[in-house]
């Protein structure tokens, strides 16, 4: 264990938070000392929820640790069901709680609640939050669907004539974008004439979990959260469940092409969408200066790997990095690099991150909300593609990532951070400009605009990477001549000079070695 000042993830207790939140008639008794509440936060403050999370702390205090903490838990647990009435409820303890070993279940189950009771045993020192919520969503999928379960080699029983039916599997509190991820899956699969019979763990109840075994399939969106659970009902009802995550316009195409298979249908009216546009934007005129922009993806491993393939397969940038926190997944990334070829980045580490992402020099990054802040201090464009996130990631607008109209809102979102072509073209050609340079105020204030602080950080273009390994420096007037390239080449030129000066062991690039480097790579 080691300090930190971010973390990717949280401890597995506010995964199960994240399921207990998203879920309705459900209460979670978490034994925690003072101080562990902050999780609440999380849910209150960044995705603006307009209720408590549904949970009750014990919150014990240092002067309890010489008494009887057990008997603090079946109080808490006991007053926490006469209060909500809850349909069933999940118990556990904080990471901190924990040490103190009280069996949070065994004490729940002394207390003869009159409902199901779930204890979750979730290690906080060698699991993290997406473990978390994948246990304690396989949990209560086991415990409330299992009863429902036909015995060892019994056949299922017949259901009732009808659409073919599914559930959708995966979405919680804190994902990202899961509400309207829901949503626009919900409506691609009511294109292929499929029912949506239950949404899990968020917008569901306790009941809901119970009837899970009556569809015929289970959609699996965030495999971080419901394989596990996913995997268990295959086994227990016979119900298959798609691998296909719907990201990007040739996955969702891959995905409506898996449901088809699965039901015995025709993929045609699904597959398509008058509304979808990034196809024709990505090649438009004003979106051309896109191809082969350097960009590096890092985040969990279903949201990273996918943004990979729209990347490089349907925006044309080049990939010079790929990572995912969450090592649990790692293979699906590895195999990802090497399709891609680049080196798979598997870490928890922000700082190991942002080296990479020195090294690499991308002019993009499609990360986490630690990306965003590594990319500000970087001068690097930044779009954020996966949890964990900020405030600003949950929009109030409809803004879903899966599906056709998911594919439209990545193209806008990607292609935001960065200048347009033709804008970046002319900005730096009136760069010396009286109007236009960097020491101009604001353009909207005209004359009466204040002077820029001189020692304000200099545009992104302009930061000058520190050479790895102590390579070649650039002097001021090579510089400025670098400055002359136009932006769309200019990163290129400057690998390239970078790379032409190290090889004939110059320790300083002047303008000779800039135009004896653009001869010898133009040969």
């Amino acid at each position: 264990m080691k300090l930190t000042v971010w973390t990717y993830e949280g401890p597995p207790h506010v995964g199960a938070m994240r399921v207990a939140t998203g879920m309705k008639d459900l209460h979670y008794v978490l034994h925690a000392p003072q101080g562990d509440t902050y999780a609440d936060l999380l849910f209150t403050m960044i995705e603006r929820r307009n209720h408590r999370p549904p949970v009750t702390y014990t919150t014990f205090q240092a002067r309890d640790l010489g008494s009887d903490t057990a008997e603090l838990f079946k109080d808490a647990a006991q007053d926490a069901y006469e209060r909500f009435k809850p349909s069933a409820m999940i118990v556990g303890a904080s990471c901190t709680a924990e040490l103190i070993q009280d069996d949070p279940g065994g004490l729940a189950a002394r207390l003869g609640l009159p409902c199901p009771v779930l204890p979750l045993e979730l290690p906080s020192y060698s699991k993290k939050e997406n473990w978390g919520a994948s246990e304690t969503f396989y949990r209560l999928v086991r415990g409330l669907a299992g009863p429902h379960a036909p015995a060892a080699g019994e056949p299922r029983p017949e259901r009732a004539p009808g659409p073919p039916r599914c559930n959708i599997l995966g979405p919680t509190a804190l994902g990202f974008r899961h509400r309207d991820d829901v949503k626009e899956i919900t409506g691609l699969l009511g294109k292929l004439g499929v029912e949506v019979s239950v949404v899990g763990p968020m917008g569901s109840t306790p009941l809901d979990l119970t009837r899970l075994g009556e569809a015929d399939f289970n959609v699996v969106l965030y495999p971080e959260i419901a394989e596990e659970a996913a995997r268990w009902l295959e086994k227990a009802f016979g119900q298959p469940r798609t691998k296909t995550i719907p990201i990007g316009v040739g996955a969702t195409q891959d995905f409506v092409r898996e449901v088809a298979e699965i039901i015995g249908a025709d993929p045609g009216p699904a597959l398509q969408d008058d509304d979808l546009r990034l196809p024709w934007w990505s090649k438009s005129i004003d979106s051309n200066y896109l191809t082969g922009k350097r960009v590096f993806v890092f985040g969990d491993a279903t949201h990273a790997v996918a943004a990979a393939r729209v990347a490089v397969e349907e925006m044309g940038f080049e990939l010079v990095g790929l990572g995912a926190y969450n090592r649990e997944f790692a293979r699906n990334v590895r195999e990802a690099a090497e399709r891609y070829g680049v080196e798979p980045l598997i870490t928890d580490d922000y700082l190991e991150v942002e080296a990479a992402i020195e090294a690499a020099r991308p002019e993009m990054v499609l990360g986490t909300q630690m990306e965003r802040h590594i990319c500000k201090r970087l001068g690097v464009a930044c779009a954020v593609i996966s949890a964990p996130v900020h405030v600003e990631d949950f929009p109030a607008r409809y803004a879903p990532v899966m599906g056709f109209e998911g594919a439209n809102v990545l193209f806008d979102t990607w292609v935001h951070p960065l200048v347009m072509g033709l804008e970046e073209h002319l900005l730096g050609m009136f760069r010396e400009d009286f109007e236009f340079s960097d020491e101009a105020g604001p353009s909207h204030l005209g004359a009466h605009a204040p002077p820029r602080v001189q020692d304000a950080p200099e545009p992104a273009e302009e930061i000058a990477p520190k050479p790895a390994n102590d390579g070649p420096v650039w002097n001021d007037e090579a510089m400025a001549e670098l400055k002359k390239i136009p932006f769309f080449v200019r990163g290129k030129a400057r690998r390239n000079t970078e790379s032409f000066a190290a090889e004939h062991g110059a320790e300083v690039i002047t303008v000779e070695t800039l135009y004896d480097a653009k001869a010898h790579f133009g040969r």
